[in-house]
């Protein structure tokens, strides 16, 4: 409790409050000529990016916690030439919007990715997602496994490593904002604050690579953070599966799974990666050494050439 409130007195002195920003002006400054804005049946205003080989094979990315489709743009630049790449922002990320009164869920984000593709007629198709993103691809996989060709699970969520007698723990620990938001205080003056020092601290942890946190990084995570309702949405609590979570909930999986885990991340383990990729059933891991929690960013060339040789070994 005293290291929260010390977290708290800290964000608060360095962050102050900050309104949201206008979706007109976020949409003028981060949508790209690639953008596209499709209102689903549910309401959601989601927007998403259909780009690469208009004719190939498809690829769905979804984005992790607080992160939006522009995090998927190292691997559309490498995969592009050979496949249809569609990325999306998930309900309180990016552009999207939502209607009000909506609730954030892992059911609601799977709902976003299933009209979507139905509306743009991509039937059977590889669901790759990186933390969050990997949480919401492999129960889409689990809800909807007839059109899930195969699935790529990149620092993905899923089962916590299991605790290791004496074992210290490694490294800076997982972001501040993830130890803020474990309380209804925290996530109370999360709602109101400037998410700008939150977010570089979160960045410079999950990339690893200092260089790659550019002020134009931060300047994205802050900015759509701050996009009418977004914080409000995402501190409302992250409701938890309807049933628990265990290494048997994996053995439905029937779709080709390939696991990329960075060794150094610190939000989400690398022990948990291996744990997911042991309990779905034939899934391939591969392990980056000092790579952090977006090996598609931090390493996209190596990454990609990972996710090109599986692909190229899927029955057509």
């Amino acid at each position: 409790m005293r290291q929260l409130f010390a977290a708290l007195t800290l964000v608060l002195a360095l962050g102050g409050c900050a309104k949201d920003l206008p979706y007109a002006d976020l949409k003028a400054k981060y949508a790209s000529p690639a953008s596209r804005f499709m209102t689903l049946p549910d309401g959601v205003g989601v927007h998403y990016r259909d780009q690469g080989k208009a004719d190939a094979a498809p690829i769905v990315m979804v984005h992790g916690f607080s992160a939006n489709l522009d995090a998927w743009e190292p691997w559309v630049a490498q995969l592009g030439p050979d496949y249809r790449i569609i990325t999306l922002d998930l309900a309180a990320h990016g552009l999207t919007t939502v209607p009000a009164g909506y609730q954030v869920t892992t059911e609601g984000q799977v709902e976003i990715v299933d009209q979507l593709t139905r509306a743009l007629k991509v039937d059977h198709f590889v669901l790759a997602g990186n933390s969050m993103g990997g949480g919401v691809s492999w129960n889409y996989a689990l809800a909807h496994p007839e059109r899930v060709r195969a699935l790529v699970l990149v620092d993905s969520v899923g089962l916590p490593p299991a605790p290791k007698a004496g074992e210290k723990p490694r490294g800076e620990g997982p972001p501040l904002v993830f130890m803020i938001m474990g309380s209804s205080m925290g996530r109370a003056i999360l709602k109101q604050i400037n998410p700008r020092p939150l977010a570089e601290k979160g960045l410079k942890q999950a990339y690893v690579d200092q260089s790659l946190v550019t002020p134009a990084l931060v300047d994205r995570y802050a900015d759509l953070a701050l996009a009418p309702g977004h914080r409000e949405l995402l501190m409302s609590g992250r409701p938890g599966p309807r049933t628990p979570v265990t290494p048997a909930t994996f053995q439905a999986i029937k779709a080709p799974t390939l696991v990329l885990h960075g060794e150094a991340d610190t939000v989400i383990p690398v022990d948990a990666g291996k744990a997911l990729a042991a309990a779905i059933p034939g899934a391939r891991l591969i392990l980056y050494p000092g790579v952090g929690h977006v090996p598609m960013e931090q390493i996209p060339v190596k990454s990609a050439a990972d996710v090109r040789v599986f692909l190229s070994n899927l029955n057509p």
